[in-house]
Order: structure tokens, then C-alpha cells, then sequence
């Protein structure tokens, strides 16, 4: 009798035993669902850096609904001052002149202009915001702030400028468009650095503390307008229109012209090739020293009085000029200028010419330590430079030091020579054939810009 009450058990209890089964079943068939739904979510965020929705399990077994990510916050309007560097420069120097010249003054020196004094040679600010034609920005504008010894030579010259503190701080100021020509149009419109003659205006991207006769006699800074067209990797041509040399506003009618190319036949090697032409006779005088009311009978420029000149000059400005720079290795740099300057005073007046060239040498000795020289001739027949007609060479040897990675110390000898006696001594009237100096300059650069600046 017991065995068939058990047997009949088992038969009523099969069919329970069979649906947990079965349950069990469709529950491990579900969690492997998931699973591989979880892997398919991972592997979807590796290869977009999304963030993943997140998979519950709901108590029951059931896949529950996604919970969506939190919607992302408004976008920020755009940064204006996107891809502006804010730059400092600041050079000083002691110098010392062997010929102890009365005034301790240095002739026929751009920047190294006094001895026997510790001198700030220039303080400079540059803020440039550059096209950039990665992110589609077609413009920019650059911005070049100075103080110093160097603003004097460099701005305002009054034979050149009729007003020249209005614009005595202003180096550089101009704007840039990238016209989309060919592989590219630039075209700069305002005040900038001359691109006659190899060296330039900041200290720590020349060879040599000194700056060379060359570049005190070139012109140093244009207004106007510049086109530079890219034919190719390779090669690129110059065109300028200007109001004159060092004329920020021009003190005649006449529009000086450059043309030119830059020739980059690899990376270690770039020449350069130019031709200008100016007028460089006023047709006014201004007189922005004159007390207010002095001269009433005269015109003004924004209260400046100025007269006219009658039947001016006008003789033509021929400049040709080129220099080449080659890389020799990674340690050895070479580099030569030459020039040629013929002016007359009127179209029929016989010409005064001057010419001559420079080399020069740069050897990296350790990452730390480079030596530089240059070698430097020019025939100024005319006086167009000096005042006197001359031949004058110089010799001069630079040790630089870096002190750290935007701070170098920069010791310097050099030699001047003339045909003539020229350079001050130290007795009134008593002149020289030679002038030589020992100069120790200290150059400090700070800010995001690379490079040449």
C-alpha cells in the first residue's frame, strides 16, 4: 500500500519538478542576454568615448528601459582672444669704447650706442593673433609695443617722420587676410618691420649683439600694404606698396615700391632677392616744435604748422638687396648679404652710391654655448650713409650663453675700421681710423610665440 501512495506522489509532483526547470531555463537564457548585451554597450564606448547607457536588471528578470545620460550643458559662445600670444622682450647692456670717445658715443651703431653706461637697449611687447588656416581663420593682426635706445634709432626719426611721437612706441601694427588663391594669398596691411637686409630687430634671434652697418643704414619699417604669393613649396614673390622708408606718414606724394622672392629649394637653405624703389625728398617741412601761435600764417596738421617746399627733389631711391642663410649641420650656420644703394637728389643730379656685404658664421659649441662672427665692407662713396664719403669695415666675435631657455648673456668685441679719420677719440676734434668695443648684453623673452619673432 505504501509504495503505491509513493508512486502516485512522484506522478502528481512531475510536472511541478518539471516547470521550475523549465523557469530556471528561461532565466539563465535571459542573464546570458544580458551579458552579451553588456559587452556589445563596452565595446561601443571603446570606440566612441561615449558614456554608456546604463542596463538594470529589474528584480523579476526582465531588461528594464535604458536610463538615458544627462543632457550636456549649453555650448560657451567663442574665445576672441583664441590663439593670442602675449610676448616680452627685454634687453640690456654695458658697453665699453676703447677709443674713450667724448659723449661716450658709439658711431655708426643701431643699438650698442653708448660706453662706459649700463644701457636698456629696448623693452618690447608683441601680441599677434595669427591666421591659422587649420581651424578656416583667415586673418590676424599683430601688435609690436617699444622702450629704449633702440625706439630712437628705430622710430620717429625726425628727418624722416613730420610728427614722429605720435607713433614713437608703435614697431610694428598691421593687419593680415590669407586670400584663398592658389596655395595662398597673404596680404598685410599696415606698419612692419623692412625685410631689406638679413638681420632684424629682436636681439635673440641674430647672430651678434651689435646689429651690422647694414642694417643701420637700410630702412627700418614700412606703412602700407604687402602681398606675398606662394607659387609653390618652394618659392614665393613680394610685392609693396609703401609711403616711404621709416615714413609712417609720407612727406611726399610719391608711393615707394618693393618686389621680390624668397627661394626654399630645401630646409636648411633660403634666399632671398629684392628690388625697391623710392623717393625719398620731402615736398613740406612741419614744425611740431613750434609754440602754439607762432606761426599763424601757416597751415596745420592736426595742429602742427607745416610750409610747403617749393620745386622739392625728385631723385629716384634704388635699392637692390639680397642674402642667403644656409644650415650647414645642426651645429654649423652660414650666412652672406649684398647690397647695392644708388640716390640722386633730382632726375638730373649724378648719383651717389654706396655697396658692400657682410658674412657671417655660427657655430653650436654645447646646448649651452655658441660662438658667431661677422665679417662686414661698405663702400660709401657719396656719404649716402656716414655723411662722409668712406670704406668701412668691421670685424666682430660673439660668445652666447644661454642662462636658461628664454634668458642668454651675449658677450661681444668688435672693431671698426675707416680710410678716413672718423670716430671720435677722447679729445673734441681729434678723430680716428678705428673705433673698438667690448659689450656685454643680457637678453630676457617671455610668452607662447616661437620661433623668430
Amino acid at each position: 500500500m505504501s509504495c503505491r501512495l509513493l508512486w502516485v506522489a512522484c506522478v502528481l509532483a512531475a510536472p511541478i519538478f518539471a516547470e521550475d526547470a523549465a523557469t530556471s531555463a528561461r532565466e539563465k537564457v535571459l542573464l546570458d542576454r544580458i551579458e552579451q548585451l553588456e559587452k556589445r554597450v563596452s565595446e561601443l564606448e571603446e570606440r566612441t568615448g561615449a558614456t554608456a547607457t546604463t542596463v538594470a536588471v529589474a528584480p523579476s528578470g526582465v531588461v528594464a528601459a535604458p536610463v538615458a545620460p544627462p543632457a550636456a550643458p549649453p555650448a560657451s559662445p567663442a574665445d576672441p582672444l583664441r590663439g593670442t600670444s602675449v610676448n616680452f622682450e627685454l634687453d640690456g647692456y654695458y658697453g665699453y669704447n676703447f677709443n674713450a670717445p667724448v659723449g661716450r658715443v658709439n658711431l655708426l651703431r643701431a643699438y650698442d650706442v653708448l660706453s662706459n653706461a649700463f644701457s636698456l637697449n629696448q623693452a618690447a611687447v608683441v601680441i599677434e593673433n595669427a591666421p591659422d588656416l587649420s581651424i578656416g581663420k583667415r586673418y590676424g593682426a599683430r601688435l609690436d609695443l617699444q622702450w629704449g635706445q633702440a625706439t630712437q634709432t628705430l622710430q620717429g626719426n625726425p628727418s624722416n617722420e613730420l610728427r614722429p611721437d605720435i607713433y614713437r612706441t608703435v614697431f610694428q601694427a598691421y593687419g593680415t587676410y590669407i586670400v584663398p588663391l592658389g596655395q595662398g594669398l597673404t596680404i598685410d596691411f599696415g606698419k612692419w618691420a623692412s625685410a631689406l637686409g638679413i638681420e632684424g630687430n629682436y636681439t635673440k634671434d641674430q647672430i651678434n649683439y651689435s646689429r651690422s652697418l647694414w642694417f643701420n643704414y637700410l630702412p627700418f619699417y614700412h606703412m602700407g600694404v604687402r602681398a606675398n604669393y606662394k607659387i609653390n613649396d618652394e618659392l614665393s614673390v613680394n610685392y609693396w606698396v609703401t609711403n616711404g622708408t621709416q615714413q609712417t606718414e609720407p612727406f611726399n606724394g610719391f608711393k615707394d615700391q618693393l618686389v621680390g622672392f624668397n627661394l626654399q629649394p630645401r630646409k636648411s637653405v633660403s634666399w632671398t632677392v629684392n628690388y625697391y624703389l623710392g623717393q625719398e625728398h620731402p615736398d613740406l617741412v612741419a614744425y611740431p616744435n613750434a609754440p602754439l601761435g607762432s606761426l599763424p600764417a601757416l597751415p596745420t596738421i592736426q595742429g602742427v604748422p607745416f610750409s610747403p617746399i617749393v620745386n622739392p627733389p625728385q631723385g629716384k631711391l634704388h635699392v637692390i638687396d639680397t642674402y642667403a642663410s644656409i644650415q650647414a649641420s645642426a651645429r654649423l650656420q652660414f650666412a652672406l648679404e649684398g647690397d647695392y644703394v644708388n640716390q640722386r637728389l633730382y632726375t638730373s643730379s649724378l648719383p651717389a652710391y654706396t655697396y658692400g656685404g657682410a658674412g657671417y658664421l655660427r657655430y653650436q659649441l654645447t646646448p649651452k654655448l655658441a660662438l658667431g662672427g661677422r665679417g662686414e665692407y661698405m663702400a660709401d662713396h657719396g656719404g649716402l650713409f656716414s655723411g662722409v664719403p668712406q670704406v668701412i669695415r668691421e670685424a666682430t666675435l660673439t660668445t652666447d650663453y644661454k642662462l636658461g631657455e628664454d634668458f642668454l648673456l651675449r658677450l661681444e668685441y668688435r672693431r671698426d675700421f675707416s680710410n678716413q679719420h672718423y670716430f671720435l677719440s677722447d679729445t673734441l676734434g681729434l678723430l680716428k681710423k678705428e673705433q673698438t668695443t667690448a659689450t656685454a648684453g643680457l637678453v630676457w623673452w617671455f610668452g607662447a610665440k616661437q620661433g623668430s619673432w
